[in-house]
């Protein structure tokens, strides 16, 4: 049998959820349907994430009925034929994990999840952040995901 991708390590997969600029988080709807979404999300360590949301909302009645979600991420993926095979295949960089999302309270938290997430993606406003922060941080709500379990990546290059 051949084997279609390779498992990577831990260290690999949270590299994948670095590099991706969205992140699926999948959860579960109040009436037990499925619902899923991608969202910007920063990694603090190896088993912490942050998003910023509204704090109403479909995504917001399901985390708060049932918190466990799951990741998943693609940070490469690239459609190739394989001539001297004739194969038609896909080379990618993909990582999964699961946790636990819940809402950040602790204002010092809430702060630092912030600030993360403008250095990830708005680096280079970093100046404005204090400004923005002292008028929104009382109306921006954040999630914070704690892994229940190590991250898993696959590729096939």
């Amino acid at each position: 049998m051949r084997k279609i991708g390779r498992q990577r390590d831990e260290k690999w997969a949270l590299e994948v959820f670095d590099r991706a600029p969205y992140v699926t988080v999948s959860m579960v709807r109040p009436d037990g349907s499925a619902y899923g979404l991608p969202l910007s999300l920063v990694r603090k360590d190896e088993w912490t994430f942050y998003f910023h949301c509204a704090a109403e909302g479909e995504k917001m009645d399901c985390l708060r009925k049932n918190g466990r979600v799951s990741l998943s991420a693609v940070s490469r993926c690239h459609p190739a034929f394989e001539e001297d095979k004739g194969n038609f295949t896909e080379h990618y960089h993909s990582a999964v994990a699961v946790g636990l999302a819940e809402e950040v309270t602790d204002e010092a938290e809430k702060r630092e999840a912030l600030k993360l997430l403008c250095q990830r993606f708005l680096p280079r406003y970093m100046d404005h952040f204090e400004e923005a922060i002292n008028r929104s941080q009382g109306v921006t709500t954040v999630m914070r995901i704690s892994l229940a379990e190590p991250a898993v990546g696959k590729c096939k290059d």
